[in-house]
């Protein structure tokens, strides 16, 4: 193993992200330097079914991530002489995804001697930042992706405490399922986006905010709704505009989710609000945070649309913290599909 682990205060990491349907490698410097980010998506084998299908997805990863590890090498132009370590996405995820990953890094790992650094997705998510902007302690992420929507309060690097989270869908699912429904095509997400800019929010539509003082979410209820709204037009022989069933469908879930955010914020005391995961990429969520924060003192942190979605890098600056930290896993490391992120 590598003997320079207290020394070097900028170690050069190299990063795999195999949770979902991208296959991805970085290289990171110290953390926040972007060496190279190299990102294979599947997209187009998944839209025909609508969405990720996860006997397809670990395929792919199998057939792209030694070109992919190796292109993100060449692009930084290093070698595995030039690592310090090696880190990878461990979980959440889907399992088979997942094991493609963690068996690379662990191959490369034990070939070149480098040590291992496990990493949360969730927490990559919320340390993209980190490769624009440095995090300021305490925080509130919110995290919003296909998968997550939580709230989460950092009082300081590496510490995690989940205050809020969805007991249902999450909203990207919710964005997804909607999307479906109107015929959109996949991924939904950004389609329904689209589709609201051009529309006005008026139909009303449930808001979800449970008992008082509750940071969960819960978007089932909501996606319901616009499942009703377009049968009982259908019955009635009437037409719905797409664009606005979709901006009413998207004013529901931001102002639940901005509403939230900035209250934690406030509550918390927080220095920063930091928001990660796909869904951070919404425009309607991005003007709403935007307009919502204008006068708080919380600074709003969003990350640019190429580190919203997954990537490798994200996952490197995220395994700065374990390289301080010495987190390192032994060999026998495996990805594991439900990892809590404390």
């Amino acid at each position: 193993m590598n003997n320079q682990l207290t020394k070097n205060d900028a170690p050069i990491i190299l990063a795999i992200e195999t949770s979902c349907d991208e296959t991805a490698a970085a290289v990171i410097k110290g953390g926040k330097e972007v060496l190279s980010n190299v990102v294979s998506s599947q997209i187009e084998s998944h839209k025909r079914f609508g969405g990720v299908v996860p006997e397809i997805a670990s395929r792919h990863h199998v057939e792209q991530i030694t070109f992919i590890v190796e292109e993100a090498l060449s692009e930084a132009n290093l070698t595995f002489s030039d690592l310090d370590a090696l880190a990878v996405t461990a979980g959440p995820g889907l399992v088979g995804a997942l094991l493609i990953g963690v068996n690379a890094a662990k191959a490369i790992a034990f070939a070149h001697g480098l040590p291992l650094i496990p990493v949360h997705h969730i927490a990559g998510h919320i340390y993209a930042n980190q490769l624009e902007k440095p995090l300021e302690f305490p925080l509130i992420s919110l995290v919003v992706s296909g998968g997550h929507t939580e709230l989460i309060y950092m009082k300081e690097d590496g510490h995690f405490e989940v205050i809020g989270e969805t007991r249902d869908d999450a909203v990207g699912e919710a964005y997804d399922k909607v999307a479906r429904t109107l015929k959109l095509p996949y991924p939904g997400g950004p389609e329904i986006d689209k589709l609201a800019a051009k529309g006005e929010a008026n139909i009303d539509l449930p808001r979800a905010w449970l008992e008082t003082g509750s940071y969960d979410f819960s978007f089932s209820g909501l996606k319901s709704a616009v499942i009703n709204v377009l049968h009982n037009a259908s019955q009635r022989g009437e037409e719905v505009k797409p664009e606005d069933l979709a901006a009413s469908f998207q004013a529901s879930v931001v102002e639940v989710l901005v509403t939230k955010a900035k209250q934690a914020a406030e509550e918390y005391n927080v220095k920063q609000l930091v928001v990660a995961g796909g869904v951070a990429a919404n425009k309607g969520l991005r003007d709403s945070l935007e307009k919502a924060l204008e006068n708080s003192e919380a600074e709003l942190r969003i990350p640019s649309l190429k580190l919203c979605t997954d990537n490798a890098a994200m996952i490197g600056a995220a395994a700065y913290t374990g390289w301080k930290s010495n987190k390192f896993a032994k060999l026998d490391l495996n990805g594991e599909p439900g990892l809590p992120l404390s």
